[in-house]
C-alpha cells in the first residue's frame, strides 16, 4: 500500500490524487510535524487523531488506523515536498490555512516549540503557498485555543 502511494505521488502524469491519498498525505505530514523535535508525545498522537476525526468525520478507530498508516508512510518518505505537493493539489488555496493550523496544533500541543518544528512549518507553509504572516497568524490562533 505504501509503495503504491509513493508511486502515485511521484507519477509523471498530472492525475490528481484520490481523497484517500490526500488524507494519508496530510496525516503523514502531521506525524512528521510531531516527530520533528525527536519526541513523539502521546499528546501529539491524541491531537493528530482528533484532527483526523474532525477534518474527515472519521470514527476514533478509523482515525487511529489512518494515523498508523501515516506513521509508516512518514517513516519511509524521503522528503516533505511529496506530502505538500499532494495536499496542495487536493486542497483549495483558501483551505490551506486550515492545514497550517492543524500542523500548529500538533506542534504546540506538547507546550514546546523547537527550532526544527519552526523550520518544518516555515517550509511547509511556503510549499503550500501560505505566507509567513498567514502562518504566524494561524499559530497565534492555535496558541490561544490550546
Amino acid at each position: 500500500m505504501i509503495a503504491d502511494f509513493f508511486k502515485r505521488l511521484t507519477a509523471a502524469d498530472d492525475q490528481p490524487l484520490t481523497e484517500t491519498d490526500a488524507r494519508l498525505a496530510l496525516a503523514a505530514l502531521l506525524v512528521r510535524a510531531a516527530r520533528t523535535d525527536g519526541d513523539y508525545a502521546p499528546s501529539e498522537i491524541d491531537r493528530i487523531d482528533r484532527i483526523l476525526v474532525a477534518r474527515y468525520g472519521l470514527t476514533p478507530d478509523a482515525a487511529a488506523a489512518l494515523r498508523s498508516d501515516a506513521e509508516q508512510t512518514e517513516a519511509e518518505a524521503p522528503d516533505t515536498v511529496r506530502f505538500t505537493r499532494a495536499i496542495k493539489d487536493a486542497v483549495p488555496y483558501d483551505q490551506r490555512i486550515g492545514v497550517i493550523e492543524a500542523l500548529w496544533q500538533v506542534v504546540l500541543v506538547d507546550g514546546e516549540r523547537a527550532a526544527p518544528e519552526n523550520a518544518l512549518l516555515r517550509m511547509t507553509a511556503s510549499l503550500l503557498g501560505v505566507t509567513d504572516v498567514e502562518s504566524a497568524e494561524a499559530r497565534q490562533r492555535v496558541a490561544k485555543s490550546i
